[in-house]
C-alpha cells in the first residue's frame, strides 16, 4: 500500500502548488507605479511591466560556449564525412582490383585449358568413346 501513499502525497503537493501560484499574479511592478519610490531592495528586485516582459526576449541569444559547440560538431562531423568517402574510395578501389585480377585468373585458367584441349585432341568427341 506504499504505492496509494505516494500518489495522495504527490496529488496533495500538486493541490497545494496549484492553489498557491493561482493567488500570486506576477512579481513585475506594473508601470503607473514610479520607479523613484521603490527604495532599496524592492528597487533591485522588482523591476517595470515593459521590462520584466522584454526580458526574455533579450535573453534568448544562447552562450558563445554554445555556438563553439556547434562549430566543433561541425568540424567533427566533416572530418567524418571526409574519412568514410575515403574509406568508401579504398572499398571500391580494392573490389575493382580484386574483381579485374579474378577476371585475369579465369582468363588464364581458361587459355590453358583450351590449349590442352586443342593439343590432346585425338579427334573423337566426345573423349571418352576412346575408352570403350
Amino acid at each position: 500500500m506504499s504505492w496509494a501513499r505516494v500518489f495522495v502525497l504527490s496529488v496533495l503537493t500538486t493541490l497545494f502548488v496549484i492553489t498557491f501560484f493561482s493567488l500570486v499574479e506576477g512579481a513585475a511592478v506594473r508601470d503607473d507605479s514610479k520607479a523613484s519610490d521603490a527604495k532599496g531592495a524592492a528597487q533591485q528586485v522588482f523591476m517595470p511591466e515593459s521590462d520584466a516582459s522584454n526580458f526574455f526576449k533579450r535573453r534568448n541569444r544562447r552562450s558563445v560556449r554554445y555556438y563553439e559547440f556547434l562549430a566543433e560538431q561541425k568540424v567533427k562531423m566533416a572530418a567524418d564525412e571526409r574519412r568514410r568517402e575515403y574509406n568508401e574510395e579504398q572499398r571500391n578501389e580494392y573490389e575493382n582490383y580484386v574483381e579485374e585480377d579474378r577476371d585475369e585468373v579465369n582468363e588464364r585458367s581458361r587459355e590453358t585449358n583450351e590449349q590442352l584441349r586443342e593439343f590432346h585432341y585425338d579427334g573423337l568427341s566426345p573423349r571418352y568413346y576412346w575408352f570403350h
